[in-house]
């Protein structure tokens, strides 16, 4: 896993900016109600995305939280109101929330019950009426057609944490109903396979991959010896889900 607290400083950067985290923004904002007041977002980073989804829609007060120092100082700076939270036990009240967003976070939960704890708190704080809105398959949005993902294939989970279908399941099992979805690319954050590399010793497919032993090291070395190594393919399509407490 990464450190957050070290990344925060560059972490826009090297992610895609302002305008990825605009097609983010837009992509929350469309999946949420206009009638909703509060939104959390839950492992909020910097704030950029915070920031995009108050400037899209001014009614509508943003809140975040998120587990790193380094990215919460960064966020307070650009929305003001955030907390320094585990996003499996937030500081908030049941059903005080109109909606409840988490982009890019479950891919970097560590299993099932990780997931399910977040999705859990989601509902928790949700009012009835209110929407969960939730990357899923973050992961697989880099799958382009790409060289880098013709090597990645053979060391693919079965089910990742992320997916689809286990997110729905939990979601469900709380009380939520799905009710829509979308999607936005990745601006900017298509992969080399110098890139991928790197990502792959630091393990941050761990959602993705199954890379026991040495895989690894050994998926490293094949993402390496592509030609241009240092190329970018393609931009990812990330995809978004949205659910709501009844009520």
């Amino acid at each position: 896993m990464l450190d957050y607290n070290a990344e925060a400083a560059v972490y826009d950067a090297t992610r895609g900016g302002v305008p990825r985290a605009d097609a983010a923004a837009r992509a929350v904002l469309g999946l949420v109600p206009t009638s909703a007041r509060t939104l959390v977002d839950v492992g909020c980073g910097t704030g950029l995305v915070c920031e995009r989804i108050a400037l899209g829609r001014p009614a509508l007060r943003v809140f975040g939280t998120d587990m790193s120092y380094g990215m919460v100082r960064l966020a307070r700076q650009r929305i003001g109101a955030v907390a320094l939270a585990d996003a499996r036990r937030l500081p908030l009240a049941g059903a005080t929330a109109d909606a409840v967003s988490a982009v890019w976070l479950l891919h970097l939960l560590r299993g099932a019950d990780e997931v399910r704890a977040v999705v859990a708190e989601a509902a928790r704080i949700l009012r009835p009426g209110g929407v969960f809105v939730t990357t899923v398959d973050k992961d697989a949005g880099h799958d382009v057609g790409s060289d880098i993902d013709a090597v990645l294939a053979p060391y693919s989970a079965p089910q990742p944490s992320d997916s689809a279908e286990s997110v729905t399941a939990y979601a469900e099992s709380h009380g939520l109903e799905r009710v829509g979805g979308a999607g936005f690319a990745g601006h900017g954050q298509g992969r080399t396979p110098r890139r991928a590399a790197r990502s792959v010793l630091r393990g941050d497919y761990a959602a993705r991959l199954s890379l026991p032993g040495t895989a690894a090291e050994r998926l490293s070395a094949e993402l390496t010896a592509l030609p241009d190594p240092d190329r970018q393919r393609p931009d990812p399509a990330y995809r978004l889900l949205a659910f709501r407490r009844p009520g």
